[in-house]
């Protein structure tokens, strides 16, 4: 499980990540608290989210071809000087007092472009990193680090954004977000850490490549290796159809459930979402300790977790405690987390490195290009019907469940449709 540990260089990545994403927590909880503060509207929260995600699938694709063609060691590094200096800058506004939702929707804009550059380099660093027997081990780590992060920050986030949350000015109570700016400020910090380590490993050079083709024809390059492939296909277009299910009634939806239903508020929410990060914490260290487990295995677990998420979100419709909707969030996690590292993994060992950028890229594009619609759809239906949200999103996963049941491409993920595609390059089809 802890094997990859041993290689210097993923050692440093690990350490630098896991902060970062601890920083990350933090601003998860800090902006839809900051949003909801300054306008009380789910619809426009679910607006700024979406235009995060928005902005990040856009630049998915030309960030996976970018990381096949240069180092993402060097990518990294720029992205995430950018984001100190940005992130530092948002909290400085908010602490003045003269932060604005254009400011807002502006950093959602940039931040999450910067992430869609970010997150292939990222995931194509791993595999080119760590020998391909420590691979369940490389990916797990760096899951675990994140879902470690999102187990203690928000949290800890949470509980600094209440106890802050207010002020007496004149012998009145009034709100405050000096909170919401320190938890900024604290992701800023986290993004120095990440710099100093990535600045210690050694060179990590881009995938070799036969001649420099221009970046269209990369992408189109890796557009047609994973159509071409059914599995890839038919997992791609399923995992996209789930987490449109699923990511606005979470990201959106428990928010507004923490500041309408559950009575502890902003702690409520960090104490949700730090038991969903603690059930993934669990399904990722069983499947790091799996070794390259059977296509038949990980369909079957995709079919019994989409029943399980579809049990879970139903439930959300009429759960009004904190000590109940934290179980159900830390039983869907252990899934969530079990599913990732396999998948991953699968895909990864079926790829060559010079499309390694490229196929994570999509992996990651079709977990997120349809977030913003899902999360600014979950902010509009909120408004409507909360209840009809997530059973609405209950009914769509067990759909998905009967669909994945119904495809052998699914149900022998990486066993059947996995026929090698003609390409210019020789070494794709292997």
């Amino acid at each position: 499980m802890l094997s990859a540990l041993k290689t210097r260089d993923y050692r440093l990545l690990w350490i630098g990540q896991t902060v970062s994403l601890l920083g990350d927590q933090f601003h998860l909880i800090a902006l839809p608290w900051l949003v909801l503060q300054l306008t009380a509207d789910p619809v426009v929260l679910g607006l700024v989210l979406g235009l995060a995600g928005l902005s990040r699938g856009a630049l998915m694709l030309p960030g996976g071809a970018f990381a096949d063609r240069h180092s993402p060691r060097a990518i990294m590094l720029g992205v995430n000087t950018f984001r100190l200096v940005w992130t530092a800058l948002l909290a400085w506004s908010v602490l003045g007092g003269w932060v604005q939702m254009w400011m807002v929707y502006l950093s959602a804009l940039v931040l999450g472009a910067a992430t869609g550059l970010f997150e292939p380099a990222s995931s194509a660093a791993v595999p080119r990193i760590v020998d391909g027997d420590k691979l369940e081990s490389g990916n797990a780590l760096v899951q675990m680090g994140d879902w470690f992060a999102s187990f203690i920050g928000p949290a800890a986030a949470g509980t600094l954004i209440g106890i802050l949350s207010t002020q007496s000015i004149g012998g009145q109570t009034v709100s405050s977000l000096t909170g919401v700016g320190l938890a900024f400020a604290f992701d800023a910090t986290t993004f120095a850490v990440s710099i100093l380590t990535l600045g210690l490993m050694a060179m990590l050079p881009a995938a070799a490549r036969d001649e420099q083709t221009h970046p269209l024809h990369d992408i189109g390059e890796g557009l047609r290796f994973m159509w071409n492939r059914s599995a890839f296909r038919w997992m791609l277009l399923i995992i996209a159809a789930a987490n449109f299910l699923m990511t606005g009634p979470l990201l959106v939806g428990i928010p507004v459930l923490a500041q309408e239903r559950l009575p502890e508020g902003a702690s409520a929410l960090g104490i949700v979402l730090s038991a969903y990060a603690l059930g993934n914490l669990g399904g990722l260290a069983v499947a790091g300790s799996l070794k390259n487990p059977s296509g038949q295995f990980i369909g079957r677990l995709v079919v019994a977790l989409f029943a399980l998420f579809g049990v879970g979100m139903s439930l959300f419709a009429f759960v009004e405690s904190t000590w109940v909707a934290a179980p159900v969030m830390a039983v869907m996690g252990i899934g969530n987390g079990f599913l990732g590292v396999t998948l991953i993994t699968t895909i990864q060992r079926r790829t060559p490195p010079v499309m390694l950028g490229r196929v994570m890229s999509l992996l990651m594009l079709a977990m997120y290009a349809l977030v913003p619609a899902s999360q600014a759809l979950s902010g509009f239906v909120i408004g409507l019907d909360f209840e009809a949200l997530y059973l609405g999103v209950a009914v769509g996963m067990f759909v998905l469940c009967a669909l994945s049941l119904s495809r052998p491409e699914v149900r022998r993920f990486g066993d059947v449709g996995m026929g090698p595609m003609i390409a210019s390059h020789p070494e794709l089809t292997a």
